[in-house]
Parts: structure tokens; sequence; C-alpha cells
């Protein structure tokens, strides 16, 4: 609880995470753990061998905050104005570095686990940028593990599902580019605002005319920005948002069709479109035999009832997706509570993530790590007969 709470009250953003990149790897390295730094800029990686197999596997945990102004007072609140752990990124490092302390204190294991810490999940693509610097060519692991806790999930309710578990997140600007004139003159003008609310419009039919009913997809449109004067038409504007699908195909089919809508009815309002679709996290996608191997330690943990083994997934987005394409693995979900353990002085908001009156449940903190430490036992079994059992190549 002291090194999760001592995280929260530093919180780094992405990148720029050399104090918790110091604390992660003395702390290993006090234990007698082998730490390889410099991965994905602050990112970091620790060796855990035991017995003589030849088997390995990765657990990971993200390691920044995000820039938001923390709203709670307690006596572990940000000392750092504009940032704060309010995804519990800090509960993630330290869940991580309990299940290291036993991994590596007992060697109940036959094989190598890596610790991997990574920097920049939040937008940063630390993930990527980790596997880019040779995170998969320097530690050769079969399998890649990642979790993360989910407030209004009960303490310590696990949630996983053997396909999409995360969406893949996408963003757009489509400006449009007219003939600017007076107001009071609409007629000589090619009116730039009056396409933009057109398109609005039309976009929302990719979703409900293209895209199959079945395939879920958000479209949002969070911004439209045009003119700066009551009594002029302005010569272009711009709308922009967010894409959410679970698949490939599905935001193809999108990213196509937005490119069309936008040229053809751009047109008809005699206006030019420009399309700028960026990709930045692709959806994540557990692999079934990874996945039924870690329902099966959660079910030895908490009970099948505790166990949601198809949940719904969620909308929002995550890093760890491209590193499940790399490897086989499974991304969990585990629960946060309601909030009520929150210490005095928290703010008045849920405790939700990426809210300012955000806090991670300490009570989860031996849970995630008892959850770690028995699937690296149970992927790396001591024993013959056992690793044959447990193999899910």
């Amino acid at each position: 609880m002291h090194i999760r709470r001592d995280l929260h009250a530093h919180p780094e953003l992405a990148y720029e995470e050399h104090r918790t990149a110091d604390a992660v790897a003395k702390r290993l390295q006090s234990w007698g753990i082998t730490v390889h730094r410099g991965i994905g800029g602050t990112g970091l990686v620790g060796i855990i061998c035991a017995g003589s197999g030849k088997r390995a596997i990765g657990l990971r945990a993200d390691m920044d905050a995000l820039p938001i102004q923390e709203a709670n007072t307690f006596s572990h609140a940000s000392q750092h104005p504009g940032k704060m752990h309010a995804c519990g990124h800090d509960g993630h490092t330290a869940m991580l570095l309990a299940a290291a302390w036993h991994l590596n204190a007992t060697r109940e294991f036959d094989g190598t686990v890596y610790l991997i810490f990574q920097p920049a999940e939040e937008g940063g693509g630390g993930a990527a940028r980790m596997i880019k610097d040779g995170l998969f060519d320097k530690f050769e692991m079969e399998s890649v593990y990642g979790i993360h806790n989910w407030p209004g999930l009960p303490l310590g309710f696990f949630a996983v599902n053997p396909g999409a578990i995360m969406a893949s997140s996408n963003e757009f600007r489509i400006t449009l580019h007219g003939k600017g004139a007076h107001a009071a003159l609409p007629h000589t003008s090619h009116d730039p605002l009056a396409a933009m609310a057109a398109l609005s419009q039309a976009l929302q039919t990719i979703l409900t005319r293209n895209k199959r009913p079945a395939d879920a997809a958000v479209l949002s449109i969070t911004q439209m920005h045009a003119g700066e004067a009551s009594n002029v038409i302005p010569d272009f504007g711009w709308i922009g948002g967010t894409v959410r699908t679970f698949s490939l195909a599905v935001l193809d089919l999108i990213e196509t069709r937005m490119h069309e809508l936008s040229e053809h009815l751009a047109r008809g309002f005699g206006c030019r479109a420009e399309v700028s679709f960026k990709r930045n996290y692709p959806p994540t996608i557990n692999h079934p035999k990874e996945t039924a191997v870690c329902v099966e330690v959660m079910r030895a943990m908490v009970g099948e009832e505790n166990v949601d083994a198809e949940t719904d997934a969620p909308l929002s987005s995550e890093d760890f997706s491209f590193m499940l394409q790399a490897k086989p693995g499974c991304y969990a979900l585990i629960g946060n509570g309601d909030g009520r353990h929150r210490d005095f002085g928290h703010g008045i908001g849920p405790c939700m993530l990426h809210n300012t009156s955000y806090d991670f449940n300490d009570n989860l903190l031996p849970i995630g790590a008892s959850y770690w430490v028995k699937l690296a036992q149970r992927l790396l079994p001591i024993g013959t007969s056992a690793r044959n059992s447990a193999n899910v190549d």
C-alpha cells in the first residue's frame, strides 16, 4: 500500500515516468531481480527465472498518469498540479511489484517470468514503442498478459472475454472548404457550415445503413469549429470526433464510407472536403486458449460466481492491443469496487476511471498480485506431467 500511495502522490505523464521507473527498478534490484531499462523510453523489464524450464511468459503493468487536476485532498493526493493517477496505473504497478517479490522469493514455477513495466499507455502508444525497441526480440516469451482495475465491478470480481475485450481508438477531422461571404448575402457563398450540418447527420448513416447491426461501433462527433464573426459566412470549418470498433473490418468500412460521404456531400454544397483519419490503438483481442487458462485461474481464486468469462466489452481502448497482435495472451478486468474504499477527503465525483475523484482500491492489491502469481504457476508449472497439461500452444 505504501508503494501504491507513493506512486499516486507523484504521478508522471507519458514518457516522463523517470521517478516511477527508478522506484520500480530500485525495488526489483533490491530483491536480486535483473532489470533492463530504457525499453520504449522509460519502460523496463525485470527477469525472474526458476528451475530449468525453457518456457517464458510476460506480465505487463502500465505506469503513466493522466493530465488531470486531482479533486481529492487526502494525504496521498497528487503533489503535481495537473497530473493525476486517475486510471489506477499506480495500483497496476504495485500489484506487479508485489507479485514479483513473491515469485522471486518462492520460485514455485519452472521457466522465466518477464515483468513488463510499460510507459505511455494513455495515448502515447508505449506498448508499440516497447515492441519497436525489441521487447519481444530481446525477451522471448510465448504469451503475454495484462489486467486493468474496473470501477463498478465488485472488489475482486473478474471479467474477461475470449475475443474482443476493448475497442479500437481512432480520431478524425473533416475540413470543409467553401467560399465565404457577408451573412446578408448568403447566395454569393458556398457555405461550409451548411455542409457541416448535413455531413454530421449523414455520417451516422454509416452505422445505421452500412454496418451490420450485430457489429458494435461508435462514431461520435465531439467538435465543430467555424467562423469568427456573427455577420460573416466563413471560408471553411471542420468537424472532429472519435470512432470505436471491435474489429478492423468494421473500422475499414467506417473509414472508407467517411471519405466517400464527405467528398460527395461537400461537392453537393459547392465545397471541398479534406478528411484526416488517425488510427491510434487497434481493438484489444484476446486469444481463446490463453483466455481459457486465465479463467481457470480466476475461478480457482474467487469462485465461478465471481468470474464473468464472456463479458460485454467496453468501447474504451488499450494499447495492450499491440502486444496481443504480436503475441498470444489475455487482457482482463478486475473489480475496483464502488468507491467506498476512498479515504476521507476524496472529491465529490464518482470513483470512475479518468475522474478527478478516482482512487485505486488498496484492498485489490493482494488479489491482483495473487492472480499474477497463480497465473505464472499455472502457465509454468513444476513437473513434466503438469507442464504438458498446462501447455496452451
